[in-house]
């Protein structure tokens, strides 16, 4: 995947298209691999990089939601039940089966929980990971040994998935291309192109050289996200609001806190979410809060940074549980991200679900709002089976609960170096093979190779060093010190690549410490 070829292919491009994407996250990506599947000649446009909002910054979890099994929402949780299966046979490299043990602190938890993850079990149906089951307190302690043991009566075991978020994008990207998209990150939709007041296409400029496009397309498709109330206004200035913003933070640690393979959920924090703690890339990601942020001034959509009160919350939380109580020196990074949560009539954004909404404009302009990681499969076959009635294309159904993902291989340890590639890393190593120096680590408190900066420049259309360390690799989310640390040694390696200057790596390297400081927990 190459973006010399996708602007090659855009500029080449005399045909109309039939599905234009505006959005390269999760549903935006995976929009742009339905409709490529389907044969439709389909181009989507991100005005930033895959994946830098919301999409990069999950609990890494392909989940059906315990939380909405307890409000009641079954259809959302059957539904993401059978996605969740559906994504682990067809991304297993990057997709598997994480043990989570609900801790019991007074005697009616057992019974409660083991009956609610019983009938989670049962709504998984043949899709399932595993079957739930009650565990006595010693049991408990020798699964994860540094919960508090004060006052612990025992757990309920029950089984989730657990995936890389970005590097599934990434992956999306893949194969989106190699089902025939043309996907172009850094380009950014500056305006409609309408007749008769229908929208018949729109007009971008390419970031990266300024180049303008006049795009004509049959169906226009807003997957834009937390950004999505901007591009309505795009196309109508009176247009009403669609989003409800609520930011999630994430602090991450080191294994030390919760040694093993285990993750740990809390059912129930003082503002009515769970809390998880889950094993990731040998580390420890804890989360998440749930801030309402329209009443928030000069927060950045694309790059929230989290509150002071919302890393404090989640320290306060976790040290209920861990007899080993973490502070902020031992956060290793800390991630906000927002969630683009469709508006209702609830006034705790806690309370509002991830389902998903297809709505078409007076113009025609489609917008997919809502859902989450988990049913992005589901949210793009719904939102195209709209496109082709709406524009008019042939019938096609879709493919893609079936379709394999790009690197898709069976995977039997997570922890091996390069596991995240899946069929690519034999490419990987053969970049490793081209010089002594590409074997080496980015960094020493990091697990990345050199070879995958260069991997990343040539076959992920990695265009800075703030694409490989957030986002290609997750340095900044592991470790956001150490990510500063290499920030210097990615630039070098992608200028050599890409045949940049040395005012080119000092600036990337400015850049890139101008953003990571705000991955570091202030000190107080």
């Amino acid at each position: 995947m190459k973006r010399t070829d996708m602007t090659g292919q855009l500029e080449s491009e005399s045909r109309n298209w039939d599905i234009c994407i505006i959005g390269g996250g999760a549903s935006g990506l995976g929009t742009a691999l339905d409709a490529a599947s389907r044969g439709y000649r389909t181009l989507l446009m991100e005005q930033f990089d895959f994946a830098k909002a919301t999409s990069s910054r999950s609990t890494k979890l392909v989940h059906g939601g315990v939380r909405y099994l307890q409000q009641g929402n079954i259809r959302l949780v059957l539904e993401a039940l059978r996605e969740r299966g559906l994504l682990k046979n067809n991304a297993p490299h990057l997709v598997k089966n994480q043990s989570f043990i609900v801790p019991n602190y007074k005697w009616w938890e057992g019974p409660y929980y083991g009956f609610g993850l019983k009938v989670y079990d049962w709504m998984s149906g043949r899709l399932g990971l595993g079957p739930s089951q009650m565990l006595s307190r010693e049991e408990v302690l020798k699964m994860a040994p540094t919960l508090d043991p004060e006052g612990l009566r025992g757990g309920v075991l029950y089984h989730d998935g657990q995936f890389d978020d970005s590097r599934l994008a990434i992956n999306l990207a893949q194969t989106a291309v190699d089902q025939g998209a043309v996907l172009m990150n850094y380009c950014k939709v500056t305006g409609m192109i309408k007749e008769g007041g229908r929208i018949f296409g729109v007009e971008a400029t390419d970031l990266m050289n300024s180049r303008q496009y006049s795009i004509r397309s049959r169906a226009v498709i807003n997957a834009t996200g937390i950004f999505t109330d901007s591009l309505l206004r795009m196309d109508d200035p009176e247009a009403e609001p669609m989003i409800s913003p609520s930011q999630g933070v994430h602090i991450v640690l080191d294994k030390e806190f919760l040694p093993g393979d285990m993750a740990i959920m809390v059912p129930h924090t003082d503002d009515g979410r769970v809390l998880f703690a889950v094993p990731w890339h040998n580390k420890i990601i804890i989360g998440t809060t749930d801030t309402p942020m329209e009443e928030k001034n000069g927060y950045s959509l694309a790059e929230p940074v989290a509150l002071e009160e919302e890393i404090d919350f989640i320290l306060h939380q976790i040290g209920k549980y861990l007899s080993k109580i973490p502070d902020r020196n031992d956060i290793k990074s800390v991630f906000a991200g927002l969630r683009p949560l469709v508006k209702n009539n609830s006034r705790k954004t806690a309370e509002l679900a991830r389902d998903h909404v297809v709505s078409i404009s007076d113009s025609g302009l489609i917008t997919i709002a809502g859902g989450k990681w988990t049913t992005y499969r589901h949210m793009a076959e719904d939102v195209i089976d709209t496109a082709m009635q709406w524009a008019g294309l042939e019938e096609k159904a879709s493919i893609t609960a079936g379709l394999k993902i790009h690197g898709a291989r069976n995977t039997e340890d997570y922890s091996a170096e390069l596991y995240y590639y899946g069929t690519d890393e034999p490419f990987v190593r053969s970049i490793a093979a081209e010089k002594i120096e590409l074997k080496e680590k980015i960094h020493p408190a990091l697990p990345y190779l050199k070879a995958e900066v260069i991997w990343a420049v040539r076959e992920e259309m990695c265009m800075n060093v703030e694409d490989f360390l957030a986002r290609r690799s997750r340095a900044l989310f592991l470790d956001a010190k150490a990510a500063m640390e290499a920030a210097p040694e990615v630039a070098r390696l992608m200028a050599g690549e890409k045949g940049e200057n040395k005012e080119w790596i000092e600036k990337q390297i400015k850049s890139f410490n101008k953003l990571a400081v705000n991955y570091l927990p202030k000190e107080k």
